[in-house]
Formats: C-alpha cells, sequence, structure tokens
C-alpha cells in the first residue's frame, strides 16, 4: 500500500454527524469505528464517540476524523492534524522519527488496540501529526 497523507479532524461529540453531512455533500464511503468496539474507553458515557472514522469519494478525496475523549483538550480552529498511514514501516518509522526531532512526542509509534502501530506527535512548527503503520502482527522494536 502507498503511503498516504491526509488531514484528520477533531471534534467534541459531533464526529459521525459532520462525517455524514460530508458524506452527503460529496458522495463515496464512509467508515466510522467507535471507541467500545476497540476496548479504548476510559469513560463509558464515551463507548458510541466516534474512535476513528474515514471519509473516500469516488473522486479521490480521503479525510479522517474522531471525537476527542473529555480527557483530552479541545480547541475549536485547531482541531485538525496531519495523517500519514501505509504499511511500509521503515519508511513511516523514518517520517515519524525526522518530523518529531524537535517537537513533542504525545504517543511514541508503537503496538495501538486496532493492531496496527500508531504514533502521535507535535512537530516543531506547532503541526499536530498522526502516523499509522498497518498490518503489523508482532510487537514493534524502538
Amino acid at each position: 500500500m502507498q503511503t498516504r497523507l491526509n488531514p484528520y479532524l477533531s471534534f467534541k461529540g459531533t464526529a459521525r454527524e459532520a462525517m455524514e453531512f460530508y458524506k452527503s455533500v460529496f458522495g463515496g464511503k464512509l467508515t466510522i469505528s467507535t471507541f467500545k468496539e476497540f476496548n479504548a474507553s476510559q469513560d463509558p458515557r464515551e463507548d458510541n464517540k466516534v474512535m476513528h472514522s474515514m471519509f473516500e469519494s469516488d473522486n479521490g478525496m480521503t479525510f479522517m476524523a474522531a471525537d476527542t475523549p473529555d480527557r483530552m483538550e479541545y480547541k475549536p480552529g485547531t482541531n485538525f492534524s496531519m495523517s500519514l498511514s501505509g504499511d511500509n514501516e521503515a519508511e513511516l518509522r523514518g517520517y515519524f522519527d525526522k518530523l518529531a526531532a524537535g517537537g513533542t512526542i504525545s504517543e511514541p509509534l508503537e503496538k495501538a488496540p486496532w493492531g496496527d502501530m500508531f504514533g502521535m506527535f507535535t512537530d516543531k512548527f506547532g503541526v499536530p501529526w498522526l502516523v499509522n503503520v498497518s498490518g503489523q502482527t508482532t510487537s514493534p522494536t524502538s
């Protein structure tokens, strides 16, 4: 799979509504997963909130979104990240390491509850990044 770069939007309890709206505007395919589906909820009130959604239009537009858990800060106007995803671990780990240099790592690139490797950081320019390496079956080595 080729590495993809696309925007990742954050919402406060309205990710499902927003993504369904965008699908109605652009057409295409929408997938939605909740925190409960991945046993990732720390609060039962957040079980049905969107942990991850992905929209793909028929003409090639792609973006993703999630609800921000209550324990995390949410600030409208800064509710986006850049997302890198693919299955080439060496390439994506290299991007993670280079982009995170001088920045702040909030989640190291390691095995996630959904089986992939995942990490988050803010680069030295204040841009938030998400990196997901799909298809990982063994625990990562750092």
